[in-house]
């Protein structure tokens, strides 16, 4: 795992970005990233290429929420994910994370606790994901 902290954002942690933000939010996203000392996003490389990102936010020195965390499309299943989670999960006892229903087995599957907060936009079921190391 490695932090991103370019000033310009590539174009591969672009591309992993509009998987978990809109494409217009993209550029501001990533710029909490670099300005803001709470935000941390990070990047995991496969095969000499940038396959994936997770991005959070510090709440306290024991608790973090997910903001982002993205897998390009021809590597998921290769446990690229999972890394990342591992990962976050090794620095903080205490995760949150706010999703929609595809990725709702995806943290179930990491032992996050799944809450629904129902439609909080038009149409737009989404759910509060919570970890706690025991």
């Amino acid at each position: 795992m490695n932090i991103v902290q370019a000033n310009t954002i590539s174009p591969a942690i672009r591309k992993l970005l509009s998987f978990a933000t809109s494409d217009k939010k993209v550029q501001q996203e990533y710029e909490k990233y670099i300005l803001l000392s709470n935000r941390t996003l990070y990047s995991v490389e496969f095969e000499g290429e940038i396959a994936g990102c997770i991005g959070i936010e510090q709440i306290s020195l024991s608790e973090c929420e997910i903001k982002h965390i993205a897998v390009l499309a021809d590597q998921r299943g290769k446990g690229i994910g999972s890394k990342m989670i591992n990962f976050i999960a090794s620095k903080y006892p205490s995760i949150v994370a706010e999703t929609d229903y595809e990725a709702v087995d995806f943290y179930r599957r990491y032992g996050f606790f799944i809450t629904s907060l129902g439609e909080k936009y038009p149409g737009v079921e989404r759910f509060l994901c919570q970890y706690n190391k025991q």
